[in-house]
């Protein structure tokens, strides 16, 4: 003799399954700005809506996330080996947050799926 799922069973699976859908997010671009300082002589560099990999500039000095998502901080110019942050650790610079930054460096924010 065969078990069934009794229909309450299947109606909180079905709810559960339905409600997970509402709630997952689609991942999105960066909405925001990169500023990056230099020196004192030049105007900020600023990435608005930034999005992939981005080389900075041979003076930069200090980046400032200003955008709504964790941006990666790299010490390359390819975005492929991260630097070492004080606050978050390897790469990470949160929303809100500047880090002083190197000139043979770069950047990278999510891109949209």
């Amino acid at each position: 003799m065969p078990r069934t799922v009794p229909r309450t069973v299947l109606a909180a699976l079905l709810a559960a399954t339905a409600l997970l859908g509402v709630c997952a997010a689609p991942a999105q671009a960066a909405n925001g700005q990169i500023v990056l300082f230099s020196t004192e002589l030049q105007p900020l560099n600023v990435y608005q809506n930034p999005v992939g990999c981005q080389k900075l500039p041979p003076t930069a000095h200090v980046l400032d996330n200003l955008t709504d998502q964790p941006v990666m901080v790299y010490a390359d110019p390819f975005c492929t080996i991260p630097a070492t942050l004080p606050v978050s650790g390897l790469g990470v610079l949160r929303p809100g947050y500047g880090s002083h930054v190197t000139g043979i460096g770069s950047f990278s924010v999510p891109a949209a799926s």
